[in-house]
């Protein structure tokens, strides 16, 4: 079997694939996508970085791909969807990066308080100017943490040495998770009224980018210091540019950027009081060569028909397994996806409930698939089926996992509720119909409806009343958005109903914005599959 490294991974990781009988190795670095596509015709693994890009095509013209490695946490790079539906299983080092970015986030941070690359350039020009280059300490300085995931917990470790006070805002941790982790749990209004520092350490989602934006700029204290080594996005550059002009912003530090490589013309290159750098957060030596092992391990793995670890497209375990339990993964995704969607933020519990023959096999990957189901969204590329259980503890959520041997009157169901704290329940269930084995969503906060399980959903809750059909599909009809099929179901005459409409495209958010208005409408939640 022949394995590409397509982008340079470490030496230590290219022998030890070397190493493996029946395996033979090939580097091609920097091709171009012509090349990539031509290279690809007889592979069985490809092992990338970030720079080579594994598109569609590229999985088209590979019919002998089994594995795609990516050595470091983003797949970016990687047509995820693609890769699941030729049956390529997807891979990542989510941990290898975690010490070497949260002490770059730490030095981005020395450099905000103390101006020492602007020092250190003056002095080569031949300059001895003390004067010029005064800074501030940490000591006694709040330091705000949006994003408490494993990075933004070994900066938050790292402040508390410094004597600093730390905020945290993430929506998804529990109060008592920020407690045992000597934090201060708050809102993102909370964090950017009192930080004198702010560091961002999400995903870029639909919900983060642009989180911090001129609104949030306004919030802020005068002099705040800002920084972000996670993605490119989640601060809004225009904002941030304006905010370091006026003052609002006294220093920054950027690892990433909206379009990387930054513009050789960025007017962030002009200001004296930003520190950049090239996107450096996984380039230590320590943490390439243990990415690049690592990967070339879960390759050789795969290949030989071992343990699959670290999927982000699958979970851990043999061919075999997956064959049977496919079919499971997707409608336990699609179901953890869709109750994080419609619940609350915060939760306590997250309990699945298992009922029919699916009793009778191995569930734990199905969980895992829930699981990180539940928090694709929440934490975005770093999450997979292996750290899905510790990453629901780290936010303080509690797992439950129930095998059922009541009739729930399908052969197979699968039920998933959020428990908030105060014991409110937001719940989907779903099953496999027909000789595909389709995922169909059954129930969902209690409703009876029946939707593929697909997409994109709108999911209403309405005043039983007469035209609500009519009225939405006005409304979506309106905004040129065409509507797949539609599930209606109410518990008594005149009470509530639920309306679950599948649609072939998001609506704009004016068209959300009428239908979260109209008065016979308690609830709209767009969800994606």
């Amino acid at each position: 079997m022949k394995v590409l490294v397509a982008d340079k991974i470490s030496p230590k990781g290219v022998a030890l694939l070397r190493q493996q009988p029946g395996l033979e190795v090939v580097e091609a670095y920097g091709s171009s996508p012509e090349k990539v596509l031509e290279l690809v015709r007889d592979v069985h693994a490809i092992a990338v970085r970030s720079e080579t890009k594994i598109t569609a095509a590229v999985f088209a013209a590979a019919p002998l791909l089994k594995v795609v490695g990516r050595a470091g946490v983003g797949v970016d790079n990687v047509d995820v969807e693609a890769a699941t539906q030729h049956g390529v299983v997807v891979m990542n080092t989510p941990a290898g990066n975690t010490i070497a970015t949260a002490e770059l986030t730490f030095t981005h941070l020395l450099c905000g308080a103390r101006p020492v690359p602007q020092a250190a350039a003056s002095m080569r020009a031949g300059q001895w100017d003390r004067k010029s280059f005064s800074g501030i300490e940490l000591f006694r300085k709040t330091l705000g943490i949006v994003g408490l995931g494993r990075i933004g917990g070994e900066v938050a470790k790292r402040a508390q040495a410094f004597g600093m006070r730390v905020l945290a805002f993430d929506p998804y941790l529990a109060p008592s998770r920020a407690k045992a982790m000597q934090v201060e749990g708050v809102t993102l209004d909370e964090l950017l009224r009192q930080a004198d520092y702010i560091t961002v350490h999400m995903p870029l989602t639909e919900d983060t980018k642009y989180m911090i934006d001129e609104a949030a700029f306004a919030k802020c204290r005068k002099g705040v210091r800002i920084f972000n080594c996670a993605r490119g996005g989640i601060i809004k550059e225009s904002a941030l540019l304006a905010a370091l002009k006026s003052g609002q912003v006294a220093a920054a530090g950027l690892d990433v950027f909206e379009d990387e490589p930054l513009a050789k013309d960025s007017e962030f290159r002009t200001l004296p009081n930003v520190t950049l750098t090239p996107h450096l957060g996984a380039s230590t030596a320590e943490a390439q060569e243990s990415v690049g092992i690592e990967i070339a391990e879960q390759i050789a793995d795969v290949l030989n028909g071992g343990i699959i670890r670290n999927a982000v497209n699958m979970p851990s375990m043999d061919a075999n397994a997956v064959k049977v339990l496919g079919p499971y993964l997707d409608l336990g995704a699609k179901l953890g996806t869709l109750v994080q969607q419609i619940g609350p933020a915060q939760i306590a519990t997250l309990r699945i409930t298992y009922w029919g023959k699916i009793v009778d096999l191995d569930v734990n990957a199905v969980t895992r698939s829930i699981q990180r189901g539940f928090l694709r969204r929440i934490s975005g590329e770093s999450v997979n089926f292996v750290n899905a259980p510790s990453t629901l503890e780290r936010l303080g959520v509690r797992a439950e996992v129930v095998k059922s041997t009541d009739d729930s009157g399908y052969t197979d169901l699968i039920k998933v509720e959020a428990v908030a704290g105060d014991g409110t329940i937001s719940s989907a269930s779903g099953t496999l119909i027909g000789k595909g084995n389709q995922p169909r969503i059954v129930e969902i906060n209690g409703r009876e409806v029946e939707v593929v399980a697909d997409g994109k959903l709108l999911v209403l809750e309405n005043q039983d009343v007469p035209g609500m059909v009519g009225q939405v599909g006005t409304i979506l009809g309106n905004d040129g958005v065409n509507i797949a099929d539609m599930s209606l179901s109410r518990l008594t005459a005149g009470g509530t109903a639920y309306m679950v409409v599948r649609v072939d495209h998001e609506p704009s958010e004016a068209a959300r914005k009428v239908i979260k208005g109209h008065a016979s409408i308690k609830l709209a939640k767009f969800v994606q599959l």
